[in-house]
């Protein structure tokens, strides 16, 4: 597998513990794993692929940390990076804003060079909208924690074994 560094954005906890697991189902070491306040140029450009990690806020927006890391992302020379993302977000309660954050990391660097992975069917999920979903998929791997947590661990997996392939 690539060089694969993740970055998460969590303000309650939910985002970092999935990112662990992402980890830990990719056998990506504790060091790779970052908060994106450490997030800077060189780090960035150091892996070959990067995963994102990002909760929805508000009315459907970042994650507080992830202003100034979408800035960092987009100044750094991503040409031939790997890009894989990752939200969560509560489909009940946002059901027309749910994982909309993974939506803007998506759009503020579609036209960064990378090439993006890991696209999730939207089959399964009940929601009405969302910045992150084109057609019938995800850009990435959406998850709500709160209100569907028995299903966190299979969608982590199966997200695991599809990036398993697509970062080989």
């Amino acid at each position: 597998m690539k060089k694969t560094g993740i970055f998460y954005g969590s303000t309650t906890g939910t985002t970092e513990s999935v990112a662990r697991l992402i980890a830990d189902k990719l056998g990506i070491a504790p060091a790779d794993v970052h908060e994106v306040t450490r997030l800077d140029t060189a780090l960035a450009e150091s892996y070959d692929a990067l995963i994102l990690g990002t909760s929805t806020w508000g009315d459907g927006e970042l994650q507080d940390d992830w202003y100034d890391g979408l800035k960092v992302l987009q100044g750094a020379h991503l040409s031939g990076k790997i890009v894989a993302l990752f939200g969560c977000g509560d489909s009940e309660s946002y059901s027309d804003t749910f994982c909309d954050a993974m939506g803007l990391l998506y759009e503020g660097l579609k036209d960064s060079g990378c090439t993006f992975v890991g696209a999730v069917d939207d089959s399964g999920y009940t929601y009405s909208a969302s910045v992150a979903a084109t057609d019938v998929l995800f850009v990435g791997l959406a998850l709500d924690d709160v209100n569907e947590s028995d299903r966190t661990d299979d969608r982590v997996s199966a997200w695991a074994a599809q990036l398993q392939t697509e970062l080989a």
